[in-house]
């Protein structure tokens, strides 16, 4: 007696099945490791993550000391070298300024001198002057010549100074006039030029020659005079109303 043909097809069906799933769990028992080998894999992987890291600190020890050590000792250096400039910066600056009060001082000084040497100038002149106030013989009308003095100033020019005063007691002022003879070779010849010309009404040559005054009067000046001229000596004249009332003559100094 047979099975009916359904039945038969579903018992086939079941009989597939059954040997698919035997055939897959022999293939997924066929690709599974054993536990001793599995076992020895993952000591293997350990063994292997433990050298990487080994190596890793080994590798990092040994390269990063020597990272450290530079840099503390570029750091050492440069705030050495930063202290060393300043302080080479601070005695700089104290020897600079030492050295602008030492100049300060020094100019002082000089300046000091040059004023002493000034005021002693003038006090050897006040000093020379009053001497001369001191009595001398009498002259014609009572006027005297003093301190006359004539050098060469420049190219032609002549410089001259005195002091021209009156002794004895007086009522007025005097008032007069002052006049300059210079001797002068000129062209192998001596000639004498006489300031201010004689005829001569121009007021700026005459004013500085005119006095003025009741015990003395300061006189001085330049002259110009004629290229060529080789200047020898000069007279000061004293005038009053015409009248010739005191006179002098001086070599002149530095002469050539």
């Amino acid at each position: 007696m047979t099975a009916p043909r359904p039945l038969v097809n579903v018992m086939k069906i079941r009989l597939w099945l059954r040997q698919r799933s035997l055939s897959a769990a022999h293939m997924t028992i066929s690709h599974k490791l054993s536990w001793p080998m599995r076992s020895l894999l993952l000591l293997l992987g350990v063994a292997c993550v433990g050298a990487v890291a080994f190596g890793g600190y080994d590798l990092g020890r040994q390269f990063g000391a020597p990272a450290v050590a530079p840099q503390a000792v570029a750091v050492t250096p440069s705030a050495a070298g930063r202290a060393v400039l300043d302080q080479a910066s601070v005695a700089a600056s104290v020897a600079e300024n030492q050295m602008r009060i030492e100049r300060s001082a020094q100019q002082q000084l000089a300046a000091q001198v040059k004023a002493l040497e000034i005021e002693n100038g003038k006090l050897k002149d006040d000093l020379a002057f009053f001497e001369s106030l001191l009595p001398v013989d009498k002259t014609v009308g009572g006027v005297s010549i003093r301190r006359l003095a004539a050098d060469v100033a420049g190219p032609n020019q002549l410089r001259y100074r005195l002091v021209v005063m009156r002794g004895g007691k007086a009522a007025q002022d005097f008032t007069g006039t002052l006049q300059l003879a210079v001797t002068v070779l000129q062209n192998g010849k001596s000639a004498i030029m006489v300031f201010p010309e004689v005829g001569t009404r121009d007021p700026a040559d005459t004013e500085k020659f005119q006095l003025a005054f009741k015990r003395y009067q300061r006189v001085e000046g330049l002259l110009t005079l004629p290229d060529g001229a080789a200047m020898k000596s000069m007279q000061v004249r004293v005038f009053e109303k015409g009248q010739l009332r005191a006179q002098q003559t001086t070599v002149l100094e530095g002469r050539s």
